[in-house]
């Protein structure tokens, strides 16, 4: 019977050993799995990334393109505001946009130096803007130098810009008007903030930094005028005057070499008439 027992026993001993190098292989066999997925995902992957970067490399050159072409095709383009909408054909808004530019801006312009004239926008109470193509860039240029001649009327133009372009300039005009407080002369040009020059003469707005600054300069001045009024108070002493100078008096650093002079020989006589008595 203990024989019995002794082999059930050393049965279920195998059989325990047999389950967990069964468990072991079989976490090693999950492992290598899992391994293997984690590659071949991985490779997946990064190839998936890689055409990502192609293709979002590809989108923004396209965009890039699309942006220049854009600002070429509005590059002769006008935007006039505030002329009535009378017109009721397209040669009729034509001839009103050459009649209009030939009363303010005194230019001699033909119906062929328009290429396209358009409104653009919703129809409602006001007129609605009007975009002229012109068709040489250099009638654009003097219209757009002599748009100052508009300047008491209701009527003004303006670039024709890109969605994109717009944007920005929006985005420039906060700033813009940051630099206009701090002093300095800036424009926007297209869609860049240029700062011309700093205005010293604008008053800064106040600050607890600028009112400390302002303080210390204060201190700095009223110390270097005291000093200055020191410095005269001085000069305004009389002078002596010596016996051996004919005119004008000695300056005190003249003064102080004379002084230090006889004090020198004084000494140098006195040491002498020591040695002297000491023989």
């Amino acid at each position: 019977m203990e024989e019995i027992m002794i082999a059930l026993k050393n049965i279920q001993k195998e059989l325990d050993e047999q389950k967990s190098e069964i468990r072991k292989s079989a976490d090693k066999v999950t492992e290598r799995v899992t391994q293997n997925i984690n590659k071949i995902l991985e490779e997946k992957f990064l190839k998936l990334q890689d055409q990502h970067d192609k293709l979002k490399e590809k989108v923004e050159n396209q965009e890039k393109r699309i942006y220049f072409l854009e600002k070429q095709a509005r590059q002769r383009n006008v935007v006039f505001f505030g002329i009535e909408e009378k017109e009721s054909s397209y040669d009729n808004l034509q001839n009103n946009i050459v009649s209009f530019i030939k009363k303010y801006f005194n230019t001699d312009i033909e119906l062929r130096d328009i290429q396209e004239v358009r409104r653009v926008g919703k129809k409602g109470d006001r007129p609605r803007p009007i975009i002229v193509i012109f068709s040489t860039l250099g009638i654009k240029i003097n219209i757009m130098k002599n748009k100052g001649l508009l300047k008491d009327t209701q009527y003004y133009l303006k670039e024709d810009y890109p969605l994109q372009v717009l944007k920005k300039r929006r985005e420039l005009l906060e700033q813009a008007k940051i630099e206009k407080e701090k002093g300095n002369d800036v424009r926007i040009k297209y869609d860049k903030l240029v700062i011309l020059k700093s205005n010293n003469k604008r008053s800064l707005p106040t600050s607890p930094e600028n009112t400390l600054t302002a303080e210390c300069q204060s201190k700095n001045n009223t110390n270097t005028q005291a000093h200055k009024k020191n410095r005269t108070q001085k000069s305004n002493k009389p002078v002596q005057r010596s016996n051996s100078l004919s005119e004008g008096g000695i300056k005190p650093s003249m003064l102080n070499f004379l002084v230090n002079k006889n004090i020198n020989n004084t000494t140098t006589e006195q040491k002498n008439d020591e040695k002297t008595s000491s023989i």
